[in-house]
């Protein structure tokens, strides 16, 4: 008997050990599962196929990517539906979707980024070199009364329309903010550049934009609507907990305009998917992330 109750504590403590390797495989497996949104920018499509690119060859991870306009980009992660938001424009573009819920801080990968309206080279060669020109009427008429915006739900587009307008009192000049997309946006910026036309539109940095474009950002000369912003890599509640490495890869992340502006490049002049094209640009330019990837 006493040989049986051995053996069959023997059976016992096995079935154990395999029960808890069983449940261990499960939750490091689904570990290796992260889910990121992002917007169409064009900077944040870029670092954001380009990390999954490096989180999926170089460390294992199986990446799903959302695109999502911003609103509801905030809103899946401070839900618990994805894990990371990979481009949080803070403190002052993005503020109000804080409220949606809580987020971590996972990383800031830019530093000082840029916002404001944009006009053709040419428009500020001719003296519109302010936001209060815009108002004049001879500039007004010029544009159709329109300034050509992008997302409608986009920080800049809520700044734009709640406070810009009515503090440099274009409202009353009868401009109107007509929202797009970025890629419209940029599409009609070209053509009027093309053109000599009037057009004035929205603008940040790092983009390709100023690099394809002549373009000046407009002085703001009245009220301080947008301040320099870093970006940041928010996580939903318990991420950094939940997928340590990965929080800990993105904390090592940091863009500059050297190295987003090539990748922006390559992206868009790829005949490639852009997933493939941001791995394409990984495996030429190893001396970018390389010292990123946390050591196993």
């Amino acid at each position: 008997m006493r040989t049986t109750f051995r053996t069959l504590m023997v059976f016992a403590s096995i079935a154990m050990f395999v029960a808890v390797s069983l449940v261990s495989c499960d939750k490091a497996e689904e570990k290796k599962s992260v889910k990121m949104t992002y917007v169409n920018w064009e900077e944040g499509v870029a670092w954001t196929h380009f990390l999954a690119t490096v989180l999926e060859d170089e460390m294992g991870y199986d990446v799903t990517l959302t695109a999502a306009d911003v609103g509801p980009a905030y809103s899946s992660v401070a839900g618990g539906d994805q894990d990371y938001f990979m481009e949080a424009w803070l403190p002052n573009l993005h503020q109000t979707y804080l409220e949606q819920g809580d987020f971590v801080e996972v990383s800031t990968i830019y530093e000082n980024a840029v916002v404001g309206l944009i006009v053709p080279k040419f428009m500020a060669e001719e003296g519109v070199t302010g936001i209060s020109d815009l108002g004049d009427p001879e500039v007004a008429e010029k544009l159709d009364y329109r300034i050509t915006g992008i997302d409608a739900g986009a920080g800049m587009m809520i700044k734009t329309q709640d406070e810009l307008i009515p503090g440099y009192g274009l409202d009353e000049a009868g401009i109107e903010l007509v929202p797009s997309s970025s890629p419209a946006m940029l599409a009609a910026m070209e053509s009027s550049i093309k053109n000599n036309e009037y057009i004035v539109g929205m603008g940040w940095q790092p983009h390709t934009m100023f690099g394809r474009m002549d373009l000046v950002i407009l002085e703001q000369d009245g009220p301080q609507i947008w301040d320099n912003d870093n970006v940041y890599i928010l996580g939903r509640p318990g991420v950094t907990e939940d997928l340590p490495v990965v929080s800990e890869f993105f904390d090592n992340v940091m863009w500059t305009n050297e190295t987003i502006g090539p990748l922006m490049v390559h992206l868009a002049d790829s005949n490639l998917s852009t997933l493939e094209a941001a791995r394409e640009w990984k495996d030429q330019n190893p001396e970018v992330w390389k010292d990123w990837v946390p050591e196993a």
